[in-house]
Protein backbone atom coordinates (compact mmCIF):
# COMPACT_ATOMS: atom_id res chain seq x y z
CA UNK A 1 0.00 0.00 0.00
CA UNK A 2 1.26 3.35 -0.70
CA UNK A 3 1.70 4.46 2.94
CA UNK A 4 3.46 1.38 4.15
CA UNK A 5 6.05 1.95 1.26
CA UNK A 6 5.99 5.59 2.14
CA UNK A 7 6.92 4.50 5.90
CA UNK A 8 9.29 2.25 5.02
CA UNK A 9 11.24 4.70 3.20
CA UNK A 10 10.87 7.32 5.67
CA UNK A 11 12.32 4.19 8.40
CA UNK A 12 15.38 3.55 6.52
CA UNK A 13 17.01 7.23 5.74
CA UNK A 14 18.64 9.77 7.57
CA UNK A 15 16.77 12.77 9.24
CA UNK A 16 17.82 15.46 6.65
CA UNK A 17 16.96 12.44 3.47
CA UNK A 18 13.41 12.70 5.41
CA UNK A 19 12.79 16.33 5.40
CA UNK A 20 14.58 16.37 1.81
CA UNK A 21 12.05 13.42 0.30
CA UNK A 22 9.12 14.74 2.07
CA UNK A 23 9.48 18.22 0.41
CA UNK A 24 10.06 16.64 -3.16
CA UNK A 25 6.83 14.43 -2.53
CA UNK A 26 5.03 17.72 -1.62
CA UNK A 27 6.20 19.34 -4.62
CA UNK A 28 5.58 16.21 -6.98
CA UNK A 29 2.41 16.16 -5.34
CA UNK A 30 1.15 19.72 -5.84
CA UNK A 31 3.24 20.10 -9.51
CA UNK A 32 1.29 17.34 -11.11
CA UNK A 33 -2.26 17.96 -10.09
CA UNK A 34 -1.69 21.80 -11.77
CA UNK A 35 -0.02 19.95 -15.35
CA UNK A 36 -3.18 17.73 -15.41
CA UNK A 37 -5.62 20.76 -14.46
CA UNK A 38 -3.66 22.73 -17.68
CA UNK A 39 -3.85 19.91 -19.85
CA UNK A 40 -7.29 20.04 -19.85
CA UNK A 41 -7.69 23.84 -19.85
CA UNK A 42 -5.58 23.98 -23.04
CA UNK A 43 -7.49 21.07 -24.33
CA UNK A 44 -10.70 21.66 -23.26
CA UNK A 45 -12.26 24.00 -26.85
CA UNK A 46 -15.57 24.17 -25.23
CA UNK A 47 -15.00 26.65 -22.32
CA UNK A 48 -15.42 30.15 -24.23
CA UNK A 49 -14.37 33.23 -22.04
CA UNK A 50 -16.56 35.46 -24.25
CA UNK A 51 -19.60 32.79 -23.87
CA UNK A 52 -18.86 32.95 -20.25
CA UNK A 53 -18.92 36.92 -19.74
CA UNK A 54 -21.56 36.86 -21.71
CA UNK A 55 -24.24 34.62 -19.49
CA UNK A 56 -22.04 35.00 -15.90
CA UNK A 57 -21.57 38.26 -14.30
CA UNK A 58 -20.03 39.09 -10.85
CA UNK A 59 -23.29 38.32 -9.08
CA UNK A 60 -23.66 34.78 -10.98
CA UNK A 61 -20.06 34.01 -10.04
CA UNK A 62 -20.76 35.07 -6.30
CA UNK A 63 -23.55 33.04 -6.20
CA UNK A 64 -21.56 29.58 -7.74
CA UNK A 65 -19.18 30.07 -4.97
CA UNK A 66 -21.62 29.93 -2.43
CA UNK A 67 -22.98 26.21 -3.62
CA UNK A 68 -19.28 25.31 -3.90
CA UNK A 69 -18.51 26.53 -0.75
CA UNK A 70 -21.56 24.73 0.81
CA UNK A 71 -20.43 21.25 -0.93
CA UNK A 72 -17.27 21.23 -0.15
CA UNK A 73 -18.42 22.23 3.63
CA UNK A 74 -20.16 19.23 3.69
CA UNK A 75 -17.88 16.89 3.19
CA UNK A 76 -15.03 18.24 5.46
CA UNK A 77 -18.21 17.86 8.06
CA UNK A 78 -18.84 14.31 6.88
CA UNK A 79 -15.28 13.28 7.31
CA UNK A 80 -14.96 15.03 10.70
CA UNK A 81 -18.07 13.24 11.87
CA UNK A 82 -16.82 10.26 10.76
CA UNK A 83 -13.25 10.71 12.63
CA UNK A 84 -15.17 11.25 15.26
CA UNK A 85 -15.82 7.73 16.24
CA UNK A 86 -12.32 7.50 17.28
CA UNK A 87 -11.16 10.80 17.60
CA UNK A 88 -12.24 14.45 18.14
CA UNK A 89 -10.97 16.35 15.37
CA UNK A 90 -11.29 20.12 15.10
CA UNK A 91 -13.13 21.17 11.72
CA UNK A 92 -9.92 22.84 10.82
CA UNK A 93 -7.88 19.57 10.90
CA UNK A 94 -10.98 17.99 8.92
CA UNK A 95 -10.42 20.35 6.39
CA UNK A 96 -6.72 19.76 5.84
CA UNK A 97 -7.34 16.51 5.44
CA UNK A 98 -10.00 16.31 2.88
CA UNK A 99 -8.84 18.78 0.39
CA UNK A 100 -4.80 17.91 1.40
CA UNK A 101 -6.06 13.95 0.30
CA UNK A 102 -8.06 15.38 -2.71
CA UNK A 103 -4.91 16.99 -4.08
CA UNK A 104 -2.99 13.88 -3.48
CA UNK A 105 -5.72 11.76 -5.04
CA UNK A 106 -6.64 13.56 -8.24
CA UNK A 107 -4.67 11.32 -10.77
CA UNK A 108 -5.07 8.19 -9.33
CA UNK A 109 -8.46 5.86 -10.39
CA UNK A 110 -11.56 6.73 -8.93
CA UNK A 111 -9.58 8.43 -5.85
CA UNK A 112 -7.99 5.12 -4.55
CA UNK A 113 -4.90 7.50 -3.79
CA UNK A 114 -7.14 9.17 -0.89
CA UNK A 115 -7.72 6.16 1.45
CA UNK A 116 -3.52 6.25 1.42
CA UNK A 117 -3.34 10.24 1.66
CA UNK A 118 -6.06 10.64 4.53
CA UNK A 119 -3.95 7.44 5.75
CA UNK A 120 -0.37 9.87 6.36
CA UNK A 121 -2.60 12.53 8.86
CA UNK A 122 -2.51 9.90 11.51
CA UNK A 123 -0.40 7.31 13.36
CA UNK A 124 0.41 3.73 11.66
CA UNK A 125 -1.64 1.94 14.03
CA UNK A 126 -5.05 4.00 13.10
CA UNK A 127 -4.12 3.02 9.61
CA UNK A 128 -7.36 0.14 9.21
CA UNK A 129 -9.52 2.18 10.90
CA UNK A 130 -8.96 5.24 8.50
CA UNK A 131 -9.49 3.25 5.14
CA UNK A 132 -13.08 1.45 6.66
CA UNK A 133 -13.99 5.07 7.72
CA UNK A 134 -12.88 6.85 4.24
CA UNK A 135 -14.64 3.65 2.89
CA UNK A 136 -18.06 4.58 4.80
CA UNK A 137 -17.44 8.11 3.11
CA UNK A 138 -17.30 7.63 -0.26
CA UNK A 139 -19.92 4.75 -0.27
CA UNK A 140 -22.21 6.58 1.43
CA UNK A 141 -22.30 9.23 -1.53
CA UNK A 142 -22.29 6.40 -3.83
CA UNK A 143 -25.35 5.46 -2.44
CA UNK A 144 -27.08 8.85 -2.27
CA UNK A 145 -26.45 8.95 -6.34
CA UNK A 146 -27.96 5.53 -6.71
CA UNK A 147 -30.85 6.47 -4.79
CA UNK A 148 -31.28 10.09 -6.91
CA UNK A 149 -30.66 8.37 -9.86
CA UNK A 150 -33.32 5.53 -9.66
CA UNK A 151 -35.41 8.92 -9.04
CA UNK A 152 -34.13 10.57 -12.05
CA UNK A 153 -34.54 6.84 -14.06
CA UNK A 154 -38.27 6.76 -13.18
CA UNK A 155 -38.73 10.95 -13.43
CA UNK A 156 -37.33 10.42 -17.41
CA UNK A 157 -39.95 7.10 -17.79
CA UNK A 158 -43.02 8.70 -16.94
CA UNK A 159 -42.24 11.55 -18.27
CA UNK A 160 -45.40 12.50 -21.37
CA UNK A 161 -42.87 13.88 -23.83
CA UNK A 162 -42.17 11.65 -26.87
CA UNK A 163 -38.75 12.42 -26.80
CA UNK A 164 -38.22 11.96 -23.05
CA UNK A 165 -40.78 8.13 -23.38
CA UNK A 166 -38.00 6.86 -25.36
CA UNK A 167 -34.98 8.28 -23.40
CA UNK A 168 -36.66 6.74 -20.36
CA UNK A 169 -36.56 3.33 -22.56
CA UNK A 170 -33.44 3.25 -23.78
CA UNK A 171 -32.03 4.76 -19.92
CA UNK A 172 -33.98 1.54 -18.40
CA UNK A 173 -32.76 -0.78 -20.37
CA UNK A 174 -29.26 0.06 -20.06
CA UNK A 175 -29.70 0.53 -15.81
CA UNK A 176 -31.29 -3.30 -15.83
CA UNK A 177 -28.07 -4.68 -17.63
CA UNK A 178 -26.09 -2.48 -15.50
CA UNK A 179 -28.32 -3.63 -12.36
CA UNK A 180 -28.18 -7.54 -13.74
CA UNK A 181 -24.28 -7.26 -13.85
CA UNK A 182 -23.77 -5.51 -10.87
CA UNK A 183 -26.10 -7.70 -8.61
CA UNK A 184 -24.89 -10.94 -10.18
CA UNK A 185 -21.24 -9.77 -9.34
CA UNK A 186 -22.10 -8.66 -5.57
CA UNK A 187 -23.74 -11.74 -4.94
CA UNK A 188 -20.93 -14.07 -6.59
CA UNK A 189 -18.56 -12.11 -4.22
CA UNK A 190 -20.80 -12.36 -1.07
CA UNK A 191 -21.08 -16.25 -1.78
CA UNK A 192 -17.50 -16.83 -3.01
CA UNK A 193 -15.13 -13.97 -1.22
CA UNK A 194 -16.87 -13.09 2.02
CA UNK A 195 -14.24 -14.31 4.59
CA UNK A 196 -11.26 -13.64 2.29
CA UNK A 197 -8.87 -11.38 3.77
CA UNK A 198 -7.06 -8.29 1.47
CA UNK A 199 -4.62 -5.86 3.39
CA UNK A 200 -6.34 -7.64 6.69
CA UNK A 201 -10.04 -6.61 5.55
CA UNK A 202 -12.63 -9.01 3.97
CA UNK A 203 -16.05 -8.36 3.40
CA UNK A 204 -17.27 -10.13 6.66
CA UNK A 205 -15.03 -7.80 8.84
CA UNK A 206 -16.29 -4.74 6.88
CA UNK A 207 -20.07 -5.54 7.92
CA UNK A 208 -19.05 -6.28 11.32
CA UNK A 209 -17.24 -2.99 12.27
CA UNK A 210 -19.84 -1.37 10.55
CA UNK A 211 -22.37 -2.94 12.56
CA UNK A 212 -20.40 -1.46 15.91
CA UNK A 213 -20.16 2.07 14.78
CA UNK A 214 -22.70 3.99 16.42
CA UNK A 215 -25.41 4.86 14.30
CA UNK A 216 -25.99 8.69 14.82
CA UNK A 217 -22.73 8.94 13.08
CA UNK A 218 -23.96 6.56 10.53
CA UNK A 219 -27.30 8.67 9.74
CA UNK A 220 -25.10 12.07 10.32
CA UNK A 221 -23.06 10.66 7.26
CA UNK A 222 -25.80 9.93 5.17
CA UNK A 223 -27.42 13.22 5.67
CA UNK A 224 -24.17 15.01 5.11
CA UNK A 225 -24.23 12.68 1.66
CA UNK A 226 -27.45 13.69 0.59
CA UNK A 227 -26.99 17.60 1.75
CA UNK A 228 -23.60 17.63 -0.89
CA UNK A 229 -25.62 16.18 -3.59
CA UNK A 230 -28.61 18.52 -3.56
CA UNK A 231 -26.09 21.54 -3.55
CA UNK A 232 -24.16 20.43 -6.32
CA UNK A 233 -26.99 19.11 -8.17
CA UNK A 234 -28.85 22.30 -7.13
CA UNK A 235 -26.09 24.19 -8.76
CA UNK A 236 -25.75 22.26 -12.17
CA UNK A 237 -29.37 23.38 -12.19
CA UNK A 238 -28.52 26.85 -11.86
CA UNK A 239 -25.94 27.19 -14.19
CA UNK A 240 -28.58 25.34 -16.80
CA UNK A 241 -30.93 28.45 -16.11
CA UNK A 242 -27.75 30.95 -16.33
CA UNK A 243 -27.69 29.78 -19.71
CA UNK A 244 -30.99 30.62 -20.80
CA UNK A 245 -31.36 26.60 -21.06
CA UNK A 246 -35.09 26.23 -21.65
CA UNK A 247 -35.80 22.97 -19.98
CA UNK A 248 -38.67 21.41 -17.39
CA UNK A 249 -37.30 22.19 -13.98
CA UNK A 250 -38.53 18.56 -13.32
CA UNK A 251 -37.24 17.14 -16.34
CA UNK A 252 -33.92 19.17 -15.92
CA UNK A 253 -33.20 17.43 -12.29
CA UNK A 254 -33.84 14.38 -13.34
CA UNK A 255 -31.56 14.46 -16.51
CA UNK A 256 -28.99 15.37 -13.71
CA UNK A 257 -29.64 12.71 -11.25
CA UNK A 258 -29.30 10.66 -14.14
CA UNK A 259 -26.34 12.01 -15.46
CA UNK A 260 -24.62 11.42 -11.80
CA UNK A 261 -25.23 8.15 -11.53
CA UNK A 262 -24.54 6.72 -15.30
CA UNK A 263 -21.27 8.91 -14.57
CA UNK A 264 -20.35 7.11 -11.36
CA UNK A 265 -20.38 3.64 -12.51
CA UNK A 266 -17.89 4.71 -15.00
CA UNK A 267 -14.14 3.96 -13.91
CA UNK A 268 -11.97 7.57 -14.09
CA UNK A 269 -9.33 9.41 -12.76
CA UNK A 270 -11.03 12.21 -10.64
CA UNK A 271 -8.96 14.55 -12.67
CA UNK A 272 -10.72 13.18 -16.18
CA UNK A 273 -13.82 13.14 -14.52
CA UNK A 274 -15.29 16.29 -16.25
CA UNK A 275 -14.55 14.14 -19.70
CA UNK A 276 -17.01 11.64 -17.94
CA UNK A 277 -20.02 13.70 -16.96
CA UNK A 278 -19.56 15.89 -19.88
CA UNK A 279 -20.16 12.79 -22.15
CA UNK A 280 -22.90 11.58 -20.43
CA UNK A 281 -24.40 15.18 -19.86
CA UNK A 282 -24.00 15.47 -23.86
CA UNK A 283 -25.90 12.56 -24.94
CA UNK A 284 -28.93 13.37 -22.24
CA UNK A 285 -29.22 16.80 -22.50
CA UNK A 286 -28.66 17.32 -26.44
CA UNK A 287 -31.86 14.73 -26.25
CA UNK A 288 -33.90 17.64 -24.85
CA UNK A 289 -32.62 20.13 -28.08
CA UNK A 290 -30.15 21.22 -25.37
CA UNK A 291 -27.16 23.21 -27.56
CA UNK A 292 -23.83 21.32 -27.33
CA UNK A 293 -21.50 24.17 -26.17
CA UNK A 294 -23.80 24.85 -23.36
CA UNK A 295 -23.73 21.43 -21.78
CA UNK A 296 -19.90 21.42 -22.57
CA UNK A 297 -19.31 24.64 -20.57
CA UNK A 298 -21.63 23.80 -17.88
CA UNK A 299 -19.81 20.72 -17.02
CA UNK A 300 -16.17 22.61 -17.12
CA UNK A 301 -17.79 25.09 -14.73
CA UNK A 302 -18.44 22.62 -12.41
CA UNK A 303 -15.41 21.03 -12.83
CA UNK A 304 -13.93 24.58 -12.07
CA UNK A 305 -15.72 25.33 -9.14
CA UNK A 306 -15.89 21.92 -7.39
CA UNK A 307 -12.56 20.60 -8.49
CA UNK A 308 -10.15 23.21 -9.16
CA UNK A 309 -10.57 25.72 -6.84
CA UNK A 310 -10.60 23.01 -3.89
CA UNK A 311 -7.20 21.34 -5.55
CA UNK A 312 -5.92 24.76 -5.02
CA UNK A 313 -6.34 25.09 -1.70
CA UNK A 314 -5.63 21.37 -0.82
CA UNK A 315 -2.10 22.18 -2.61
CA UNK A 316 -1.09 24.63 0.34
CA UNK A 317 -2.14 21.89 2.89
CA UNK A 318 -0.03 19.68 0.65
CA UNK A 319 2.76 21.48 1.24
CA UNK A 320 2.05 22.52 4.61
CA UNK A 321 1.52 18.57 5.63
CA UNK A 322 3.01 16.86 8.68
CA UNK A 323 2.78 12.99 8.81
CA UNK A 324 2.33 11.59 11.85
CA UNK A 325 5.02 9.04 13.79
CA UNK A 326 4.26 6.86 15.84
CA UNK A 327 4.93 7.39 19.88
Amino acid sequence: MPNFLFFVVMIAIPHKAKQFLLVLVKVLIVGLAFFYIYQHLQADKAISIESIIQYLSIKEVLILLLFTIANWFFEVLKWRNLVGSFKKISFFEATQQTFGSLTASIFTPNRIGEYGAKMLYFKPENSKRIVLLNFIHNGSQMLVTTLFGVFGFLLLTFSKTETMFWIGIKLNFISIILFLIILTIAILILIFFREIEIYGFSIQKIIDKIRKLDRTILLKTFSFSMFRYLIFSTQFLVLLLFFEVDIEISIALATIFTMYLLASILPSIHLMDVAIKGSVALFLFSKLGVEDWKILTITSLMWLFNLVLPVILGSYFVIRFKPKTAE
